[in-house]
């Protein structure tokens, strides 16, 4: 055996190769480590902010108080739904906390409270809470409002039903300049940006969108001068929210409603077959009731 092909010299292949393997497993160890550990993290927190997950009774109790945390309280009130759907009658032991909920000034608490009182038509607390949420001042709750008071029979809910037929006007919260890059057909989200307001006094303020559909309308150009209040665009409800309206329709519509559901019907309204559907059941409903 010849020196450069002794192992005592270094230079054999199987040390070369061996030693660098050995330092990139040693360096990936604490790699590996933070990955787990992210993975770990990134579950325990869907985990416990995932609304399907089981409360007990102490945990409902403890997260409708949580107001610093949002998704605890709308957490817990979902729960609290669905044992009230299941014919839990321990669900009405929080029946006081989510009447004061109703009349939180945080937006997803009353949206929330007020989808969930709907599902209890015997009680008269969420009754009356109902009847004052359907004038409330952001979209949303009102609709969830409507929606709950059709479980009630309670025809209070017929404006907002038909206010979701039709196209809502987003308004200028405060004169300036407009300036948006959205066109009409555009799909957005509630709390989409809308656009924004460039003030006189350099302040720029923010529009977004209170509810979920679709940019029905233009009503100003980009860059146009806007004074409070003005109407800047229309945004027409999204598909579940026309259904839910249809329905609550077929229950407490009117004959003068008929003009506002004939057009889902009729197909005037871009509409899928499940709309038109439901459209013509609500016509033939309130047909029926009126002879």
């Amino acid at each position: 055996m010849s020196a450069s092909q002794s192992p005592e010299n270094g230079n054999n292949p199987a040390v070369s190769i061996a030693a660098p393997a050995a330092k990139r497993v040693r360096a990936s160890g604490p790699i590996l480590i933070l990955a787990i550990l992210f993975v770990v993290a990134s579950f325990l927190t869907w985990y416990f902010t995932w609304f399907g997950r089981n409360l007990s009774d102490a945990d409902i109790t403890k997260f409708l108080d949580d107001e610093k945390h949002p998704r605890h309280v709308q957490h817990a009130l979902l729960q609290i739904q669905q044992r009230i759907e299941h014919g839990d009658k321990s669900a009405r032991q929080w029946y006081p906390r989510i009447v004061a909920l109703a009349g939180s000034p945080e937006t997803e608490f009353r949206l929330t409270a007020a989808w969930v009182m709907g599902a209890d038509n015997t009680a008269q607390e969420f009754h009356q809470q109902l009847q004052r949420l359907v004038s409330d001042a952001e979209p949303i709750v009102r609709r969830n409002a409507a929606l709950g008071l059709v479980r009630f029979n309670d025809e209070n809910a017929r404006p907002e039903l038909l206010a979701m037929l039709q196209p809502f006007t987003v308004i200028a919260p405060a004169a300036g300049v407009l300036q948006s890059s959205l066109s009409s057909g555009a799909q957005i989200s509630r709390g989409a940006l809308l656009g924004r307001i460039a003030e006189a006094n350099n302040q720029v303020l923010e529009m977004r969108s209170p509810l979920l559909g679709r940019v029905d309308r233009l009503l100003v150009a980009n860059g146009a001068t806007l004074k409070t209040g003005d109407g800047v665009l229309t945004i027409k409800s999204d598909e579940q929210s026309v259904w839910e309206a249809l329905r609550g329709l077929a229950l407490i519509g009117k004959r003068e409603d008929l003009p506002f559901i004939e057009r889902y019907a009729a197909g005037d309204e871009v509409a899928t077959d499940r709309i038109k559907q439901q459209a013509a059941l609500t016509a033939n409903a309130i047909k029926s009731r009126a002879k």
